[in-house]
């Protein structure tokens, strides 16, 4: 067989991409050697379609095992009565709840995509848009938090059969209680997607969904600092999608609907290197030292956000309760895009994203925002020291962002800086 080279000289050039700048992209995070090895491993050659002990193929016995502790560890986690740790992606889980809950044509109700919701949250290109009859709440101009008097508003008016909370550029706690409260009210089920913030919720620091919604659905990487895939969750007390709430306890009915909505309804065989991969990582989740990480996270984006402030940037809602910020750039760079801005930035080795921040007056090809977050610079061992002085190479960049010097400067500045923080061991 011939020795592959092009493939592995493309890995080498990302490896060193990633060690060599400021990673500030909100979804993204490093994972452990750990997490590497098992996603890695010979779990990638088995088949096997089903669940622990239902399987459709022979030779599961290790594959159960690792499946079974990975479904005990996130149950340990958030305190969960039932898991399912086979989706290949957060929008694959969000898919199941979806087709576990509803029939084609329901209504639901989530967060304005252009205000920070998710695609997967009633984008009319995806699935939940073009099945499901969307609605969408969203935040207040006035101070940038999200308009429960509007949701409840809507909720009343529309009677969704689904309410969502969750988003994917939103930089404040939630109020799950109010929402689970309207929810109660009008008959529907409350899910919360918590993908941003799992690994804040899962140390403790902000407030678990598991312990108000019916369901909870999330990625694995983020703030969680695992592999790429979905989980679903749920606590002990929940309606079934017919509106008749079941007793306390009773789990059975809708973990059986979600399971078969996972599998064989949205997807075929599960990704077992994934799933140790993930139970690796919820495992490290569990140890003292990562809420230790996390605080660490909590502690960055307060700095970051406040000395973006410092130089005039307009943040979302004013500040950042979790990892997460969103920069409107209109008030000190009009004429700046949100697409031209990542595209500077990413040339000086500092990574971002463009993205749409509430009322924006552009597309979302354009944005005139940029959305920030601490979770991989954390990993890499960055304190709340450095975060003026990152933000500082940020601004120097958007001052000029048209300056291949300028833009050189910085990218040697962002180099040195990141030299003195490892990545892999390998």
């Amino acid at each position: 067989m011939q020795k592959e080279t092009e493939v592995f000289d493309l890995i080498g050039r990302e490896r060193e991409r990633q060690m060599r700048g400021i990673e500030l992209i909100a979804s993204e995070n490093f994972v452990s050697d750990q997490v590497l090895a098992a996603m890695g491993s010979v779990l990638t050659n088995k088949y096997a379609e089903g669940y622990p002990g239902h399987r459709y193929y022979g030779g599961c016995e290790v594959v159960d095992q690792v499946e079974e502790l990975a479904r005990t560890r996130l149950k340990q986690l958030y305190g969960a009565a039932y898991v399912n740790v086979q989706p290949h992606s957060g929008a694959q889980a969000n898919m199941a709840v979806f087709m576990a809950c509803l029939q084609a044509g329901d209504t639901f109700l989530g967060l304005n995509l252009s205000h920070g919701g998710h695609l997967s949250h009633g984008s009319p290109v995806n699935f939940s848009g073009l099945m499901f009859h969307a609605l969408d709440y969203s935040v207040k101009e006035s101070d940038g938090l999200v308009d429960y008097d509007e949701l409840e508003r809507k909720a009343r008016a529309e009677r969704p059969k689904l309410i969502i909370a969750g988003a994917s550029a939103y930089s404040r706690e939630w109020d799950y209680a109010r929402i689970r409260k309207v929810a109660d009210e009008i008959g529907a089920i409350f899910m919360v997607d918590m993908a941003h913030p799992a690994g804040l919720i899962a140390a403790g620091l902000l407030k678990n969904p598991v312990k108000y919604a019916h369901i909870v659905t999330s990625t694995t990487h983020k703030t969680l600092r695992g592999p790429r895939g979905g989980i679903i969750l749920m606590g002990e007390d929940f309606p079934n999608p017919w509106g008749k709430t079941t007793p306390k306890g009773e789990v059975k009915m809708m973990s059986a609907l979600l399971d078969s909505a996972v599998f064989p309804g949205t997807q075929g065989g599960p990704l077992e290197h994934v799933i140790a991969a993930k139970c690796v990582a919820f495992g490290e989740a569990l140890q003292p030292e990562f809420k230790t990480y996390q605080q660490q996270v909590q502690k960055n984006a307060a700095v970051m956000a406040k000395a973006f402030m410092d130089k005039g940037y307009n943040i979302i809602s004013g500040g950042t309760d979790n990892h997460c910020m969103l920069v409107d750039l209109r008030n000190k760079y009009p004429e700046l895009t949100g697409k031209v801005a990542e595209k500077a930035l990413v040339a000086a080795d500092i990574t971002t994203n463009k993205n749409m921040v509430p009322f924006d007056s552009r597309s979302p090809f354009q944005t005139s925002g940029l959305r920030f977050g601490t979770p991989a610079i954390t990993t890499r061992g960055l304190k709340e020291d450095k975060m003026p002085e990152i933000v500082e190479l940020i601004d120097r960049v958007l001052q000029n962002p048209d300056s291949e010097a300028n833009i050189a400067a910085v990218r040697a500045e962002v180099n040195k800086m990141m030299a003195d923080y490892p990545l892999f061991a390998w």
